[in-house]
């Protein structure tokens, strides 16, 4: 895997994938994109939530709705690395087995979501689940 990362001006700079998306990374804060570390962390969620849909699918519940709520704690000074990250799905749909999201969920986080795999090394990682009917 291969990416880019370009300064555009201040502390703003655009990153490229190898697959050729784009994203704005901005150390101001606001600024114009995300900052690097928010990055981390939305990565953390993308990856998971991808996992646990396709396990649901997979399992052939009927989701109609996957969020994945992150909260973080940083260490207060640099690197201001993450201490702990907790994530909370919100999984909606018909008639969804519990016992089926929580092991999706539990699958996702010791198995199969790379980036949590790599950031529990370092950092306290916990989750947690709720389903809502559609």
């Amino acid at each position: 895997m291969k990416a880019k990362v370009s300064w555009l001006r201040d502390m703003c700079f655009e990153g490229e994938s190898e697959s050729g998306h784009k994203i704005i990374l901005d150390g101001t804060n606001p600024g114009e994109g995300a900052s690097p570390m928010e990055h981390v962390l939305l990565g953390a969620g993308g990856c998971s939530a991808i996992d646990v849909v396709s396990i649901l699918e997979k399992g052939r519940q009927v989701i109609t709705g996957c969020d994945a709520e992150l909260s973080a704690d940083r260490a207060e000074n640099p690197p201001r690395v993450f201490t702990r990250i907790h994530l909370h799905f919100v999984v909606t749909g018909h008639e969804l087995s519990e016992k089926q999201v929580a092991r999706a969920v539990e699958l996702s986080m010791e198995k199969y979501c790379s980036v949590i795999k790599m950031l529990e090394k370092a950092v306290e990682i916990s989750s947690s689940f709720e389903i809502k009917a559609a």
